[in-house]
């Protein structure tokens, strides 16, 4: 076990990487990865260097949505295993000195569930149907939805049941909102919290956090505007980042401290800055995704404010904030830095332009984005806080943008029109290569020699990133992430200092700043976004992201000097 992960804050300072299970390994040859899958590379992810593995879904769904779409929430998908794989992944992972953390998923369930199932036979005004957000139509017998709310997945938030009554669904169809109003829903979920507790989970990463408390009573629905802007939080929203939403999480830090070590959970809230350190305060959750970073485009000034940012919220909260580059919601970041780079408030939308084309409508500089890339790592790293990976960014892979789609799996994909079509999420979601040369077809994916194809297709390109290629190459990036994972380790977070001071005198395009190091020394973090080569400050050079030109840090590159 690391020395970080003795503590009982380990969380605070950990390096957490995310799986997605049904793309990390697929060990019984069905197409999808699983858990034995998790299993079966835990050795991988140990030499790797992380604190934790992050389990995205893996429990029973239709897999309308990923798995995000649960049917129960205290059991293992029969395709991704049972729980005793889960029981065995877990004690394999604490072997290994690493920690584990499940996803929860509560603003919404299957309409799969057993508790859907029953509200529909129940009908209108029954207990059953009180534990979702049912609401009765508009016109004279209820065929009009109660407005014009919008799913984050495109078409309308409300679905007809037949009787006159919609259920509400911010995203997909067959996601029903739960309504966290009712107290059956608050015990289920404390329920599910302690299940997954007493089996050994860590920690709990909630999906959706901002969006469980609503306003659906306080004025008709009508009056509601048909478009409630989730960066516009408070009394005004009824959907997003309500004052309500903390009573649900204060309520489940008491359950966390009913442990030994106390559980943690991280909120996946899209919210500003100002509210951020709420959901991350010790009465609550623990932590809260930072998503400045993974926003930011490669300018200099940007990622110095997303930094800023991400610090002062976690001074306000009392915790420590995180860093993401990339995870299974998001375009690869190699891939966003490998693009022109417009300033962040469009360039989402040339992202999306570039994916909507197959990549083919501006050129991908790889080189490029590969440079970026190790750059952006160790000027994250060495940042204080908690690093969320995600699979497969330790390999340097970029997005998959030619996907057919025909081939698509994410409802986004399959919910929006031509008009204002979303190619969606599945890029970033390609099961991983770990073979370059493998007789099966699927670059190692699937363990059997007879099995079915991946569930999402790999693009040939995936050969010259798979594990047992980079492996062999110590210039690779896997080869980097191991360096630079074992770097912080070894200097930084085993001091349990998260202090940070900025370097000055290096002028504008450069982000630079010192933190106390292993050994009561100083280490100091230089990254130039700047097209001349810049000095470096005296000291030994212990990591640099690209090779120094006469002793100076070039473009697009990190140095770490330690003195």
């Amino acid at each position: 076990m690391t020395a970080n992960n003795e503590r009982a804050d380990w969380w605070k300072q950990a390096v957490v990487y995310q799986v997605y299970p049904r793309s990390f390994y697929d060990a019984n040859g069905d197409g999808l990865g699983d858990i034995k899958g998790v299993t079966e590379r835990m050795g991988y992810l140990r030499e790797l260097g992380i604190d934790a593995i992050w389990l995205s879904p893996f429990y029973p769904s239709p897999l309308v949505d990923g798995g995000y779409d649960v049917a129960d929430y205290r059991d293992v998908d029969p395709r991704l295993g049972t729980l005793e794989d889960f029981d065995a992944m877990c004690a394999a992972a604490h072997e290994a000195g690493m920690k584990v953390v499940v996803d929860i998923v509560p603003n919404h369930t299957s309409t799969e569930h057993e508790w859907f199932r029953a509200a529909l036979a129940a009908g209108p005004g029954s207990p059953e149907r009180d534990r979702y957000v049912f609401r009765p139509g508009r016109g004279e017998n209820g065929e009009l939805p109660p407005n014009g709310w919008k799913s984050t997945f495109g078409g309308p938030a409300w679905e007809p049941v037949g009787d006159g009554e919609w259920y509400l669904h911010l995203f997909a169809v067959e996601q029903a909102d739960l309504n966290w109003g009712n107290p059956d829903v608050h015990e289920d979920f404390k329920k599910t919290l302690r299940f997954w507790s007493d089996r050994g989970a860590d920690g709990f990463r909630i999906d959706v956090a901002h969006a469980l408390a609503k306003d659906l009573d306080s004025r008709p629905l009508a009056d509601w505007p048909d478009d409630p802007d989730q960066g516009e939080p408070g009394d005004d929203n009824p959907l997003w980042d309500r004052p309500e939403v903390h009573e649900i999480y204060r309520e489940w830090r008491q359950v966390f401290n009913e442990y030994e070590p106390a559980r943690f959970a991280v909120a996946e809230a899209w919210v500003v800055p100002e509210h951020q350190w709420m959901y991350a305060s010790p009465d609550e959750l623990g932590q809260v995704f930072n998503f400045q970073l993974s926003n930011a485009a490669w300018f200099a000034d940007e990622f110095r404010t997303a930094i800023e940012k991400g610090l002062a919220a976690a001074e306000q909260s009392g915790s420590t904030t995180t860093w993401v580059l990339s995870n299974h919601d998001m375009p690869r970041h190699p891939t966003r830095f490998a693009l022109p780079q417009v300033r962040s408030s469009v360039h989402h939308q040339l992202v999306t332009d570039w994916l909507l084309r197959d990549g083919r409508t501006y050129h991908e500089d790889r080189e490029l984005g590969t440079r970026r890339a190790r750059a952006a790592l160790l000027m994250e790293l060495g940042l204080p806080g908690s690093v969320y990976l995600y699979q497969g960014e330790e390999l340097g892979l970029f997005e998959v943008a030619d996907i057919p789609w025909g081939a698509l799996e994410d409802p986004q994909a399959l919910m929006t029109t031509h008009g204002d079509a979303i190619k969606g999420r599945d890029g970033c979601r390609v099961p991983l290569p770990w073979r370059a040369v493998d007789e099966s077809g699927d670059f190692g994916f699937s363990a059997p020699v007879e099995h079915e194809a991946a569930h999402l297709p790999q693009p040939e390109w995936f050969a010259q990133f798979a594990v047992d290629v980079e492996e062999a190459n110590t210039a690779s990036m896997l080869w980097f992430y191991r360096r630079a994972l074992g770097m912080r380790s070894e200097l930084l977070t085993a001091t349990g200092d998260t202090s940070l001071a900025w370097a000055g005198g290096y002028g504008d395009q450069v982000i630079a700043y010192e933190r106390p190091c292993a050994g009561g020394r100083t280490l100091t973090s230089v990254t130039n976004f700047g097209e001349g080569p810049v000095a470096l400050p005296a000291g030994e050079v212990v990591l640099c992201s690209s090779e120094l030109l006469a002793g100076r840090l070039p473009q697009d590159a990190t140095a770490w000097v330690v003195r």
